[in-house]
């Protein structure tokens, strides 16, 4: 059996692939910084002295990280608008991400918060700095560099999940991809190109990742220990 590649039939669909790029591009970063946002929240929350709240956090964490992606998309997509409120599919993508992506946070950021010695809690409440101080300089900031290799590493599997996305037709690259391939017949060829342009943005995320982590935690790089 022999197979003869023919990439100009789907390279002749760029325009297409970078417009998919950029909306990939574009729910990454939305989402990345939301349920960032989100997920210091739900840990902040889960680690306080509200009972409810440490339960509501709790209860959200463990329904979203025990259903499929793909099923919470769909619960929230066609859900809505099986009760008439129909949302745009790449609005509907954007708010699922962020709290997927929240929930997962949560856990990676409450572990990083667990890991702040209560000695230096107690000498921070010595020196007479506030709740907001201590949250910030003693706990978020440490907790928050301990713990970025793996928030990274969450992220650009966000990057990645977006790809599910094109189950409810929003016009990220997937679903860019499977439009060129229905149209070429070179399914093989197109997912080639798609894998490609996931490696780049893959790579171009750590990188991106990497240089944010060199500039704002500076005491890893006076000590040569930067990520």
């Amino acid at each position: 059996m022999s197979y003869k590649f023919e990439f100009a039939s789907v390279l002749a669909f760029w325009p297409d692939f970078l417009h998919g790029t950029w909306l990939t591009v574009q729910l990454s970063f939305l989402a990345t910084l939301l349920g960032f946002l989100l997920g210091t929240l739900c840990a902040i929350g889960r680690r306080g002295h509200i009972a409810w709240l440490r339960r509501v956090c709790g209860f959200y964490v463990e329904v979203i990280r025990n259903t499929p992606l793909l099923v919470q998309i769909f619960l929230f997509y066609f859900g809505l608008a099986s009760v008439g409120l129909p949302m745009p599919a790449t609005v509907a993508a954007l708010v699922v991400l962020v709290i997927n992506v929240g929930a997962y946070t949560t856990e990676i950021m409450r572990a990083g918060f667990d890991s702040v010695h209560p000695g230096q809690l107690e000498a921070a409440e010595c020196l007479g700095l506030s709740r907001p101080q201590i949250y910030w300089n003693v706990v978020l900031q440490p907790a928050m560099e301990r713990v970025y290799p793996a928030l990274t590493s969450q992220f650009v599997l966000l990057m990645l999940a977006t790809s599910i996305t094109s189950q409810i037709s929003a016009e990220e690259l997937t679903a860019v991809a499977n439009r060129v391939q229905s149209m070429t017949f070179r399914a093989f060829e197109t997912y080639l190109v798609v894998a490609a342009f996931y490696l780049v943005l893959s790579f171009a995320m750590r990188l991106g990742f990497w240089l944010l982590g060199v500039v704002i935690f500076p005491r890893r790089r006076r000590l040569g220990t930067a990520l």
